[in-house]
């Protein structure tokens, strides 16, 4: 069968128009006979992602990205992946961007939920972003890099103090009083090598003393089992007893029990006991100084002579006042 040249022109032209929609198709990584489902998901930042990236669930590559599109003024980014009919999952399940490498590179991958409430074509997904390596770095990073410029900035303050304060003066004053350590080393070093040596002369005679006292703790060690065995420690125990006693006897003579308690405590018995012991030197002293008046002896029929008072008697005066 012969065809006539339009209708080969009809066909080229046909041909060219399906090899330039399937080409397109290609590029634009959606197939021109796919019924996969059609998925959207919202990102401030997609930090690199191309169309045609895999989209996997669990590692396993269910779909691709389709178109990436501004979605508003404030720069959010609109996502548009396919997934094949065969998987399903919840409309709640989180698609997620994160890193594939340590070079670089992004993907998307679904975070599955299973219920009852499947996603449709057409739904618009939530969104998570996973930190990747050079972001974790970089959170990590940023205080200590911080602290160090806080450190570097405030060693430089110091320095610069420093150098306010260490001006020709200060520095030379420093360098004296270095100079002066030097010799204070010096010094000690001196003192240390002729203490050594005293110690190298005197060893025998350290050596001795050390004996001596070696011989001296012995025998206090023997003068300890000495008394020990002499009953130091009855006498002791007999002496504590005593001493129980004696605190017991004390005690009931500040209480008052018996007589020489009462002596002690009794105030009124104390001051009759005074008063009859004055009474008495005072009968005494009278006694002696008129006996006539107690007592009346004759001898051979005579008159006695009255008693006269010496001039220096202290009792005669005593009484008289």
């Amino acid at each position: 069968m012969k065809l006539s040249r339009e209708l080969k022109t009809g066909i080229i032209v046909i041909g060219g128009i399906l090899l330039f929609i399937m080409g397109f198709s290609y590029l634009k990584s959606t197939p021109i006979f796919d019924n996969s489902k059609t998925f959207y998901a919202v990102y401030p930042n997609v930090g690199g992602l191309q169309s045609g990236t895999n989209v996997s669930i669990n590692g396993f590559g269910v779909g691709k990205v389709n178109d990436i599109k501004f979605l508003d003024e404030k720069g959010n980014l609109l996502v548009t992946f396919t997934v094949g009919n065969e998987f399903k999952f919840s409309k709640n399940s989180i698609v997620e961007l994160y890193d594939t490498g340590i070079i670089g590179g992004k993907g998307l991958q679904i975070r599955t939920i299973f219920d009852n409430e499947f996603a449709k074509s057409g739904d618009t997904l939530r969104t998570e972003t996973r930190p990747g390596i050079t972001d974790l770095a970089q959170q990590k990073l940023t205080p200590l890099v911080r602290k160090v410029e806080s450190a570097i900035s405030g060693a430089d303050s110091v320095l610069f103090n420093v150098n306010s304060v260490l001006d020709e003066k200060t520095k030379r004053e420093l360098k004296e009083v270095i100079g002066g350590l030097n010799v204070l080393i010096t010094n000690l070093n001196t003192s240390a090598t002729q203490i050594n040596s005293v110690l190298d002369g005197n060893k025998e005679k350290m050596n001795s003393s050390f004996e001596n006292f070696e011989q001296l703790t012995a025998n206090f060690a023997k003068l300890s089992d000495s008394l020990n065995s002499a009953g130091l420690g009855r006498t002791l125990a007999s002496l504590e007893s005593t001493m129980a006693s004696l605190d017991k006897v004390t005690e009931r003579i500040e209480n008052g029990d018996g007589s020489l308690g009462l002596l002690m405590n009794d105030k009124e018995l104390y001051g009759n006991l005074n008063n009859a012991s004055r009474e008495l030197d005072l009968l005494l002293q009278d006694f002696r100084l008129n006996p006539k008046r107690y007592v009346n002896v004759s001898v051979f029929g005579k008159k006695q002579k009255d008693y006269e008072v010496p001039e220096d008697d202290p009792a005669a005066n005593s009484i008289e006042k």
